[in-house]
């Protein structure tokens, strides 16, 4: 059993760009808290092997996902929960003066950094 209190700073970067809080994790999956300073536009990625479940907690953004022939832009907002599946192209930004904040739970556990390719995607990223 595990238990984990937030930590004050972040631990790392994700691929994409938002600073990450690792939280818990296991044989099948990991959580992380993300956040996303204002006006930043992450970069487009798709992961090879993982899928992941996102739960928006405070601010304003936007993700794009296109898998197959099925493209959409979503807003991120409270209360919202999306997923990416593996194979799913993404890029999300934060359209707000203040942090996008979620959780983020990746399945299987997340196995390092050649996980994640960049991509081209629908916006121009700012880190």
């Amino acid at each position: 059993m595990k238990t984990k209190i937030l930590p004050a700073n972040p631990d790392a970067k994700s691929p994409a760009g938002a600073d990450i809080r690792y939280l818990v994790d296991g044989e099948t999956g990991n959580m992380i808290y993300s956040t996303v300073p204002p006006r930043q536009i992450n970069k487009a990625t798709v992961h090879k092997t993982v899928s992941e479940f996102w739960y928006i907690l405070e601010g304003e953004g936007e993700i794009w996902r296109i898998s197959g022939k099925e493209s959409a832009i979503t807003p991120l907002t409270p209360g919202t929960a999306i997923d990416i599946p593996v194979g799913t192209a993404f890029q999300y930004r934060n359209v707000s003066d203040q942090e996008l904040k979620f959780i983020c739970i990746s399945m299987p556990r997340w196995p390092g950094e050649s996980e994640a390719t960049c991509i081209q995607g629908v916006w121009e990223p700012t880190v």
